[in-house]
């Protein structure tokens, strides 16, 4: 039967699941600043983990439903600059800029300004111009969660030593507004989007994902210590390789 003029269209209220993952995304981040203002500081890295784990489930979500819009991908960037631009710098700020208030407040404003600038890049679809091949398998630019990820690298730092370890406030500055830099940059990324295996290693695979978040729940801050060494250590990696290239 045909729908009459002027009736409302009718959508499937799985079609909003993306949209509604993106929000609780957005709840997380904002919640993880609440719980800094009160100094509860591990629990506010671990919304911002669940914001940025959130973040990966929405857009394969909306693939797989079909549900993609102009407006979830505007969603989607809003909450990123939020969760990833703002939350992370406040947490750091909040956490270990007691020593130098004003030289951590131009860290925070620098951070947010790289963030916002990087997902503004990502929205508009401003690459450099290079081969394919590399654009499947890595990106400019560190991605916004993986720079709110890596931008809170003193504070396991001084987890995992259980805080008898205190960063200097200019250490953690100076580290804030490297991320951002690196979140601006032009230089190549690890990505996993399109990392492929064998399916005779599918198994060793599934045993090391295991392994993997085994070792986040019982180590929490060992683990995403090590976990951002490997990840900084993959990027000097290209970077190198990259150098060796013929030109």
């Amino acid at each position: 039967m045909a729908r009459s003029p002027g009736t409302p269209r009718e959508l499937h209220v799985l079609k909003l699941l993306p949209n509604l993952v993106s929000i609780l995304a957005l709840c997380a981040g904002l919640t993880a600043i609440r719980y800094a203002l009160v100094d509860q500081y591990q629990l506010a890295i671990l919304l911002i983990g669940i914001a940025a784990a959130l973040d990966g489930l929405d857009g394969r979500l909306a693939r797989m439903l079909n549900s993609e819009s102009a407006i979830g991908a505007e969603l989607d960037s809003l909450c990123d600059f939020v969760n990833f631009g703002v939350a992370p710098a406040f947490v750091l700020y909040l956490w270990g800029m007691h020593d130098e208030a004003s030289l951590g407040w131009i860290a925070v404003l620098l951070y947010a300004v790289c963030a916002m600038l990087r997902l503004a890049r990502f929205n508009v679809g401003n690459k450099l111009a290079v081969d394919e091949v590399a654009e499947k398998a890595s990106f400019i630019g560190i991605p916004s969660p993986a720079g709110a990820m890596l931008s809170l690298v003193p504070m396991y730092v001084s987890f995992v030593f259980d805080q008898r370890f205190e960063v200097p406030s200019v250490i953690v500055s100076l580290w804030m507004v490297g991320i951002g830099a690196l979140m601006i940059s032009s230089i190549r990324t690890p990505s996993l989007k399109r990392v492929t295996i064998a399916p005779d290693y599918a198994r060793y695979f599934l045993v090391l994902a295991v392994l993997g978040v085994a070792a986040l729940l019982t180590y929490p801050w060992v683990t995403l210590l090590a976990l951002s060494w490997v990840y900084l250590a993959g990027i000097l990696m290209l970077w190198l390789r990259k150098q060796t290239l013929p030109q």
